[in-house]
């Protein structure tokens, strides 16, 4: 049939493949929030990956419970009239454990999608910048909450069993849920800033490793030096440059919790205040980067 000759009526054909536009619910923004912050919770302990991603987590969770339980067994078998630690004072013991678990999962958690850029997917409808930072950084501090408000709780267990006094605890172990809470959120907040710049899983482990252990070991020597130079005023300044220190100010100038600075003296109250504004602006700080941050890779 020549080029330019018109279709006649019986060459023209509509057919019918069964396509048909949603008519279901529109669940929305929140709905997809809802979703990302669940299902990165569950990543954050390997629940619904692979076996060998919960290896990991789930290994650092029982090294957290453990010493706890074993405080609590010799409390009872020896009917202390005390736990060994305060429940304020766990997580800065176990900081390392706990440094060691936003390391790994901070970069679990976003860097993967850096990688596969997955992230404009995210983007495309109906969530938001806003909407995936929110998502992702209250899925970290929820995991790390966890980690650190479950020793909490086998302490205090253990020590209703053994018959400790029973207001005591349930202050201390309140006071020890806020300290960790502030934990989770700042540890969180930073692990994810570094863990955003770089694709590379194995670059955001080490970048988050890093800056936790270097600051903290330059903050812990430097207030040594301090110490043994009898500047003991220098001793709180310092120790706001380092986030397992600010803590550890915070909760021992508010929370009646006892310090680990060199000397056992930690910030005043005017100082201490300080230390809340320093640790709230960092946890507000470490949100904006991350908007300002997929702000740019969401295009």
């Amino acid at each position: 049939m020549a080029l330019d000759q018109p279709m006649t009526g019986d060459q023209t054909r509509i057919h019918d493949i069964g396509y048909r536009s949603y008519d279901g619910p529109r669940l929305g923004r929140s709905y997809a929030t809802r979703s990302l912050y669940s299902q990165s919770l569950r990543g954050a302990y390997g629940l619904g990956r692979s076996a060998k991603s919960k290896v990991l987590p789930m290994l650092l969770f029982v090294v957290m419970c453990v010493p706890a339980a074993i405080m609590v067994a010799v409390a009872v078998a020896t009917k202390a009239k005390e736990l060994p630690v305060d429940y304020t004072r766990y997580a800065i013991v176990m900081q390392a454990v706990i440094s060691l678990y936003v390391a790994s999962q901070a970069p679990q958690s976003v860097s993967r999608d850096l990688r596969f850029k997955t992230v404009p997917l995210y983007f495309s409808r109906p969530i938001e910048t806003a909407d995936y930072v929110r998502a992702k950084f209250a899925a970290l501090a929820s995991a790390m909450f966890i980690l650190t408000g479950a020793p909490l709780l086998v302490l205090y267990v253990g020590a209703l069993l053994a018959k400790l006094d029973f207001t005591d605890q349930t202050k201390g172990f309140a006071q020890g849920l806020v300290s960790v809470a502030l934990l989770s959120l700042l540890f969180a907040g930073i692990g994810l800033v570094i863990a955003a710049v770089t694709p590379r899983r194995g670059f955001g482990i080490a970048a988050v490793i890093a800056v936790l252990t270097i600051s903290y070991g330059s903050v812990t020597t430097l207030q040594a030096i301090a110490h043994a130079q009898n500047s003991t005023d220098a001793i709180a300044w310092i120790g706001l440059f380092s986030p397992v220190t600010l803590i550890d100010g915070v909760q021992s100038a508010f929370l009646g919790a006892a310090t680990n600075f060199p000397g056992g003296v930690g910030p005043s109250n005017g100082e201490g205040a300080v230390y809340v504004l320093v640790t709230l602006g960092l946890i507000a700080a470490t949100y904006g980067l991350l908007i300002r941050r997929y702000r740019k890779v969401g295009l």
